[in-house]
Formats: C-alpha cells, sequence, structure tokens
C-alpha cells in the first residue's frame, strides 16, 4: 500500500489593502473601535496584484479564506469570482486587544504593534484568543493545509501575522518556503513545497 502522495504546494498571501485610513491619531480605547471597522471594511477599490499571484491562483486546485471582507474579496479579485472559495473563521487573524495604555494618541499602525507586543507577552482580556490558543489554532490550520496539498496546489488568503505564523509551524512540520514576495505588504505572498512531493511513501504492513 501507498499514502496519497504530496503533489501540491501550500501558498499564503497576505490580503490586499483595506479600505480604512490610518492617517489618524487615537487613543487605546478609539484603537478598539478602529480595528473593529478594519475588519468589517473590503479592499479599496482599483488595487491590481501581480500577475504572479493570478496565475498561482488559477493554478491552485484549492483556494481558501478567511471570514473577513478583506480576505474574502482579495480571494474574488484573484479567483476572478469564478469559483467556489470556501470561508472559514478558522483563518482570521490572531487578536489585537487594545492595550491598557491611557492618555496617548497615535496611530493605527503604531497601536498595532503596541497591542502585539501585549497580546504576546499574555495580555488577554476576556474573551479575547491567547497566544497559545493561537499557536494551536495554527497547528490545526497547517493541518488543514497540508491535507488539502494533497489533491494539488493550495492558496490561503489570509493575514499578516497569522501568515507568519503558519510560515514558522510549516517549517516546523518539515515544509520549505521556496520563494517569497513582498516581505509582509498587502498582496504578498509566500510559496511552500514538502521533501515528499513526488515521491512515493511505503506504509508498515500490518503483521500477517
Amino acid at each position: 500500500m501507498v499514502d496519497r502522495v504530496m503533489t501540491g504546494r501550500i501558498i499564503t498571501v497576505r490580503h490586499g489593502q483595506p479600505d480604512l485610513s490610518r492617517d489618524i491619531h487615537i487613543t487605546a480605547k478609539e484603537y478598539g473601535a478602529w480595528w473593529a471597522k478594519y475588519d468589517a471594511s473590503g479592499l479599496v477599490p482599483g488595487q491590481t496584484p501581480a500577475d504572479a499571484l493570478y496565475a498561482l491562483a488559477s493554478q491552485a486546485h484549492t483556494v481558501l479564506s478567511s471570514t473577513l471582507p478583506r480576505s474574502v474579496e482579495t480571494a474574488r479579485q484573484l479567483t476572478g469570482g469564478t469559483r467556489h472559495v470556501p470561508a472559514d473563521v478558522i483563518f482570521v487573524e490572531a487578536p489585537l486587544p487594545p492595550p491598557p495604555v491611557p492618555l496617548l494618541r497615535l496611530r493605527p499602525g503604531t497601536w498595532g504593534v503596541i497591542s502585539r507586543s501585549f497580546w504576546f507577552w499574555g495580555y488577554t482580556p476576556t474573551g479575547v484568543e491567547s497566544h497559545l490558543a493561537t499557536w494551536r489554532r495554527v497547528a490545526e490550520i497547517v493541518d488543514r493545509l497540508v491535507e488539502h496539498a494533497r489533491d494539488g496546489d493550495v492558496m490561503l488568503c489570509a493575514h499578516g501575522y497569522l501568515n507568519w505564523m503558519i510560515d514558522r509551524r510549516l517549517k516546523k512540520v518539515g515544509w520549505n518556503r521556496s520563494s517569497r514576495h513582498g516581505a509582509n505588504d498587502y498582496w504578498s505572498w509566500r510559496v511552500y513545497d514538502h521533501a515528499e512531493m513526488g515521491a512515493t511513501q511505503p506504509t508498515a504492513q500490518a503483521a500477517e
């Protein structure tokens, strides 16, 4: 007997630019409201991803996305809206709880760095997924992606920090990042392949 061989690559994509201004100064509390608007925002119209990314999407056997509008619209644009793209809440971004920092008024991007640092070191208000719990979610995500890759290339349209966590997990379980485009910018992507691709893997026979 032989197991199903690994025939596909795993491609993670960060969403396009959301339609929400970052050119404001807000408090930490206001950052919480701003982030909620960010999660509800679609993409700025008229964006043009790289041709290479369109090509990867067209070659993918499976395309998946987060349930957040910015990722759903990213997947829709890359596929031309012509195919079914399953969206699942498991693929949403790692939490960014507003940090307990009073008085300061900062840009949303700066608050994001502060929030991520607080969360990384254990700041998880009631109802917020912890850092450890997010790593457990990432392990489940990677298991799903690996299973999809047995049928061909799989593309996930998701989020910046989550994709970074997925990168770490994929490397841990034997996947190699073969290419990367755009660092962690909007429309950036990473491609992973596995040493088993193209090889058959015999299974142990039961004792008879």
